[in-house]
This record gives C-alpha cells, structure tokens and sequence, in this order.
C-alpha cells in the first residue's frame, strides 16, 4: 500500500507541476484569459514605430514642439524605407517661426533610438515643401532627446539632396513634462 501511495504522489506532483509549468508559459507570453492586452496585440507587433509629441527645451524660451506617427509594418521588416505615417514640427519665438509636416519614408530604430525621415508635404517656411529632413529620437522615458538634420545648416530649407533616415545626434533635451515619446525597436533578421 505505502508503494502505491508514493507512485500516486509523484504522479500527481509531476501532472501539477506540468501544468502550472504550461500555464505559467501561457501568461508570460501573453496568453490567458486574466491577459491585459487586447487579442489584436496577441497578433505579430509592428516592425518599428516612433510616436508621441514633445517640446524642446531652450532657455530663450523658443516654442519648439515634434509630433510623431511613424510605423514599419511586420511585413515590410526588411525594408525600412516601406515605413509609413508622418511627423510635424514647429519653431516659434516672439510670435515669429513655422511649422512643417512632413510623410515618411523611412524608419530606422535600435533600442531606444529611432531615426525617421520624410518629405515635407505641407508649410509656412517658404522654400520647405519637398525638401526631405531627418529627426532622430532617443527615448528615454521622462528625459527624451532629439536632434535633426538641419541642425548643422540652421533651416531644413538648407538641407540639399538628404538620403533618407539621415539625421543628427540626439543633441537637444526634451521641455521637462512634455515629452511621451516611445520607440518600438527594429529587430530585422540578419
């Protein structure tokens, strides 16, 4: 009898730790019915993708907001100038400045950091419409950076004949409180 016992015993121990083992399998992975995200995010993510809005900082007090919407669809995986969306920018200071919106054409991320380029489609900088301009961005939660491709010639009016995803160093500081953006990392298969 106590033989029977202890079989029954590993048996049963074996069959519970089977299962929570595939349970717990089941909820890291994010399946489950307690599962908080929607059955859509269950689907293969996007590629990349680079969203928000933010101000810089400048301690002359220039109104400097960037607006992103850029995605890199799974499919197009292995081609980041498939990325589609847009992104706008505006520079204001004493009532003077202007704003630009541009659609993109090509996302680059790794990490944290994302590299978008677009074509500007729309603006009040005369001189700007069909110029390409590169931004890039470093998420970093509450303290994101972000630098772009103008910064070396002053004006994205400047920029001639800019490849796409070419931008500067993340060189400027987000306005404390303003910045949300998120990067959702590239991972290609090389």
């Amino acid at each position: 009898m106590k033989r029977r016992t202890k079989i029954a015993a590993v048996t049963l121990t074996a069959a519970l730790l089977l299962t929570a083992g595939t349970a717990g399998a089941a909820l890291a992975s994010g399946g489950g019915a307690d599962s908080p995200r929607p059955a859509a995010e269950h689907a293969q993510r996007e590629a990349a993708a680079l969203t928000g809005t933010a101000k810089l900082y400048r301690s002359a007090g220039d109104d400097i907001t960037f607006t992103f919407d850029a995605h890199l669809a799974a499919k197009d995986t292995r081609n980041p100038r498939r990325a589609t969306g847009t992104f706008a920018f505006s520079h204001y200071l004493h009532g003077r400045g202007a704003w630009a919106r541009a659609r993109v054409d090509c996302l680059v991320t790794g990490g944290e950091v994302a590299v978008v380029s677009g074509v500007i489609t729309a603006s009040d900088l005369p001189g700007a419409k069909g110029r390409r301009v590169g931004v890039t961005v470093h998420d970093l939660g509450r303290h994101d950076r972000l630098g772009y491709s103008w910064a070396g010639v002053g004006s994205p009016t400047d920029t001639k004949d800019l490849p796409p995803c070419v931008s500067s160093a993340p060189f400027e500081k987000v306005k404390q409180g303003t910045g949300d953006f998120k990067v959702v990392p590239w991972q290609p298969r090389l």
